[in-house]
């Protein structure tokens, strides 16, 4: 711990922002993760609602800087094939 009170304020800042951005990455994780079930379960309805909703978490990640726009671009096409193949 450091001994300056400047840096031991920092340190539980960054505490908190940790936390809160581990949980955040764990919404988005469900999210995409409620797409490919409902994917799997040919439910095409439920995969619709569950990819909007991921495309959603995937903004909010971009905007609050936890996941770099080309990784939100890149799941939101995977989503959307894997969507597009139910018959």
């Amino acid at each position: 711990m450091a001994n300056i009170k400047s840096q031991k304020k920092r340190a539980l800042t960054n505490l908190k922002r940790q936390s809160a951005r581990t949980g955040q990455k764990s919404q988005l994780k469900t999210a995409i993760k409620k797409v490919l079930e409902a994917v799997a379960a040919n439910d095409k309805e439920a995969a619709v609602s569950a990819y909007n909703e991921a495309n959603k978490a995937l903004d909010k990640a971009v905007a609050a800087n936890i996941k770099k726009d080309n990784y939100a671009a890149r799941q939101k096409s995977r989503l959307a094939k894997a969507v597009n193949s139910i018959q």
